[in-house]
């Protein structure tokens, strides 16, 4: 269940709280300068993640949250996501003890579904879409006595990947920053870094990023109530999905994103090769979805800081191989 809302000030007194818990656990990632576009933008190189992604910071806090109160050992534990947010619950679960069930949509991409099984974790493939996967994932904690942890619908999991922003404020400077760019999903990542940046200077203006085929969040907050939307295959799988009629993610979004943008596949892929080609960094689809927003709108940014989070870099190989020969 989600929790009560709290303000941009306590999210970031909560991440401040999760990063000290979770600091010795964690890759404190790079901020890189772009070879591209140089002083006007910088990656957040979440890609070098102890588990590939991002979504490590949002698990150990979570988890180290439960130990604390005593309520990871001996419970059972259940979570849904396109994969990323399994992933790093596994890598989490096997370091601190726990006994997880994850359930991934059976068109989770191969090479989360192989990192996944090989920490020896329960595996229920269930739905075309993370959306449905999460829905499985509810019901079972309901009907049979799991802890249910949420990708994005949490606290303790916003509050993790908040800690994004407390390294990009002592890496850069708050001062530095101007604009910051974050591909949506269930939009646990951009609420967590939005609160904490917007907390600590409201200035600095954050860009949602959504892929055509799969944006539900972006279209939630166009319209001003959150919606159900069609989704079709994107490489930015890790967005891909519905999201929770009751998330938090959508009021701390609504309260903190300054600007939508909507990129297709041919944006995003072309912001892949980019990455490849020219930063000489293999990221995944959700990754280079933000840059692709970057991309749409540079142009109007001239002399000032922008940075994009480059949420991760779990993609399968003979995906990479195609896309790059």
């Amino acid at each position: 269940m989600p929790q009560k809302s709290l303000s941009l000030e306590q999210i970031k007194k909560q991440s401040q709280q999760a990063y000290a818990r979770i600091s010795n656990k964690i890759c404190y990632t790079p901020l890189i300068k772009s070879n591209v576009y140089g002083d006007d933008l910088f990656f957040k190189a979440e890609n070098f993640q102890y588990s590939g992604s991002f979504k490590l910071r949002g698990a150990f806090s979570k988890l180290t949250a439960l130990s604390d109160l005593s309520k990871l050992d001996g419970s059972r534990l259940i979570t849904a996501s396109s994969g990323n947010h399994g992933l790093a619950c596994s890598y989490a679960a096997k370091e601190l003890g726990g006994n997880l069930t994850v359930v991934l949509p059976e068109t989770v991409a191969q090479v989360k579904l192989d990192k996944i099984n090989s920490f020896g974790v329960n595996v229920i493939l269930h739905g075309a879409e993370s959306g449905q996967a999460e829905s499985y994932a509810q019901n079972l904690s309901e009907a049979d006595d799991y802890y249910y942890v949420s990708p994005y619908n949490d606290l303790d999991i916003i509050a993790g990947q908040g800690t994004i922003s407390l390294e990009l404020i002592e890496s850069l400077g708050l001062d530095k920053i101007d604009n910051v760019f974050i591909s949506m999903g269930g939009g646990g990542l951009i609420s967590g870094i939005s609160a904490v940046l917007k907390a600590s200077k409201p200035e600095i203006r954050i860009w949602g990023v959504s892929a055509t085929n799969s944006c539900t969040l972006g279209d939630s907050l166009r319209v001003g109530k959150i919606i159900e939307t069609q989704h079709q295959p994107t490489l930015a799988d890790g967005v891909s999905g519905g999201i929770d009629s009751d998330t938090i993610t959508f009021d701390i979004c609504k309260s903190t994103v300054d600007e939508l943008l909507w990129c297709n596949e041919d944006e995003i892929t072309k912001s892949f090769l980019k990455f490849a080609y020219d930063e000489h960094q293999i990221v995944e689809g959700s990754a280079a979805l933000a840059l692709a927003g970057y991309e749409q709108v540079y142009s109007d940014l001239a002399d000032q800081t922008s940075i994009v989070i480059s949420c991760g870099a779990n993609i399968d190989r003979s995906l990479t191989k195609k896309l790059l020969l």
